[in-house]
């Protein structure tokens, strides 16, 4: 196996959730670190803004849709982590186009840049919403995708791009596929900040679909399957999902929250959370089988450990969260 230790690495999207724990163990794991974060007039590197290894990386701001940053950001780099996307399922119904330009024309500068530079090898990040409601369970890398909103058949094509840029140049890619990544410093619009953020300020949490089922997996899980897309061999060119293997619906989900919590929720359906009907992915559970395999990879984590961690540092930055309103 490979090591990123001493690799020069850029990670775009570097200041989100997921990036800026990425960060964190790269720098941990010896990678000379170049952080791709979204521009801000402000000059926030988002959450990194807050990393204690603020000294041990080297941060650019950009837009991943400007191709010219990007291609500067990618210089002497030798393993290329690409995270930087529009990610909030409900925001895409209304601005369908930011996702296009994001998500696809910033995937295609990234390859692109990748290319030129002649990268060691790009880690191109997926997500589990590109397969739609289940058609079979454990769903695995052979799954049909099907785009039900905005965002996924944007996130298809940037895959399909990766993808293309593969077979077509030969550009040494690795597109990972996390299903519903969870933990600390993950916005309210996602399900678990949702849920632990309205139970620490009240007793009812409002809620869109309680029977869709997902398969949460904790940060530094996949953080972990990151790692190991980057230092494996026999990757290139592979999908290979990062997933626990295990479903629960939202309803279960609530309970089991409010068990963790000692406390009592009550929910309440409201409409304006609720995804276009036809527009719901019902169920997603991964078969992480070819991750096991392939980059013996196994989720450390279980969602009842990472629930209580999570919900820690909710209750530490409970000012983050506006527990009470809804923000698409």
């Amino acid at each position: 196996m490979a090591t990123v230790k001493g690799k020069r690495v850029l990670v775009t999207g570097a200041g989100g959730f997921i990036g800026s724990h990425l960060v964190e163990a790269l720098v941990e794991s010896g990678a000379e670190v170049r952080a791709f974060v979204h521009y801000r007039g402000n000059g926030s590197w988002g959450w990194l803004d807050r990393s204690t290894h603020k000294a041990h990386f080297e941060v650019v701001a950009g837009d991943v849709t400007d191709r010219d940053i990007v291609a500067s950001a990618m210089k002497s780099t030798s393993i290329v982590f690409h995270l930087a996307a529009l990610i909030g399922i409900p925001y895409s119904y209304h601005a369908p186009v930011s996702y296009m330009r994001t998500n696809i024309e910033g995937s295609l500068n990234v390859l692109q840049a990748a290319r030129e530079a002649g990268v060691e090898r790009v880690i191109h990040t997926s997500t589990s919403e590109v397969y739609g409601t289940a058609r079979y369970v454990p769903i695995n890398e052979d799954h049909p995708l099907q785009g039900q909103s905005p965002y996924s058949a944007s996130k298809i094509g940037a895959d399909k791009l990766a993808e293309a840029f593969h077979l077509s140049f030969g550009l040494p890619v690795v597109t990972i596929r996390p299903f519903n990544t969870f933990g600390p410093r993950q916005s309210a619009r996602a399900v678990i900040p949702t849920i632990i953020s309205q139970c620490l300020s009240g007793e009812i949490v409002k809620l869109g679909s309680l029977t869709s089922t997902r398969d949460f997996n904790y940060v530094s899980n996949t953080v972990d399957g990151f790692l190991r897309c980057a230092e494996s061999s026999g990757t290139i060119g592979k999908t290979i999902n990062i997933g626990s293997g295990s479903e629960i619906s939202v309803g279960e989900l609530v309970e089991k929250i409010g068990k963790l919590l000692g406390r009592e929720i009550r929910t309440r359906k409201e409409q304006r959370r609720l995804r276009p009907t036809e527009s719901e992915v019902e169920r997603l559970v991964a078969d992480n089988s070819l991750a096991r395999r392939t980059l013996k990879w196994k989720p450390r984590v279980t969602l009842d450990d990472g629930l209580l961690k999570t919900a820690d540092w909710i209750r530490s930055s409970l000012d983050e969260y506006k527990a009470n309103e809804y923000s698409i």
